[in-house]
């Protein structure tokens, strides 16, 4: 069995896959692509995802895009139980939720006050959407409230989805000492989360070095 892996250690949905890897116990074949060289339009690499992003997973002759469906597909192909990913419907649909809210809301309120500056030459960020940010995560603080991990008491992909972008936007300076429920959780995932300082923590100190040095400078 072989797991090819395309990513960039910065990007903070290749990490949560990576995440979720190491807690099924899968051995990803890792193929780092350089997005900011081009490496992603290379031929072969579009003849795999013609929408050449990263993470892209290639199972054998089975191709997939989209980190949070990749954690789902890693779970429900080789985890030895469903607790990652649980089953039962109720359960699943908070994980779910979980998964949107990170994609829809919280990452992308992140980069909607990040990207203009680090990417687009925007000169000064937008108070207004770290404003936008902070609410997103005080909503994440509230959903946290009263049991240890995102959905319940014990791990799931959503966990490792939401902790790849926190961290992240940890490292990037962005202050969450006001959640205080996130700070408890964030510190639990780092210190017991299989391969987080691994997979995880290097990535997110790249990308929030960027960062900085964008918000120092501009």
């Amino acid at each position: 069995m072989t797991l090819d892996f395309y990513y960039m250690a910065p990007s903070a949905p290749c990490r949560s896959v990576m995440l979720t890897a190491k807690a099924v116990g899968v051995e990803l074949n890792l193929k780092e692509l350089d997005l900011m060289a081009g490496e992603q339009m290379k031929p072969e690499f579009i003849a795999i995802n013609p929408q050449h992003c990263v993470p892209t997973l290639v199972d054998d002759d089975f191709a997939l895009w989209e980190s949070r469906p990749i954690c789902s597909y890693l779970v429900n192909q080789y985890g030895e139980d469903d607790s990652l990913y649980p089953s039962d419907p109720k359960t699943r649909a908070q994980v779910d939720r979980l998964l949107y809210f990170d994609m829809g809301t919280l990452y992308h309120r992140f980069g909607e006050y990040v990207y203009p500056v680090v990417f687009r030459g925007q000169e000064e960020p937008n108070p207004q959407k770290l404003e936008s940010l902070q609410e997103a995560l005080g909503w994440l603080n509230d959903f946290l409230d009263g049991h240890e991990w995102a959905v319940g008491d014990t791990t799931t992909i959503a966990d490792h989805v939401l902790v790849a972008s926190v961290s992240t936007l940890e490292a990037a300076g962005i202050d969450i000492t006001g959640h205080a429920n996130i700070v408890e959780w964030l510190e639990r995932c780092k210190s017991t989360m299989p391969g987080y300082e691994e997979v995880n923590e290097p990535g997110a100190v790249s990308f929030g070095e960027m960062v900085k040095a964008k918000f120092s400078t501009d």
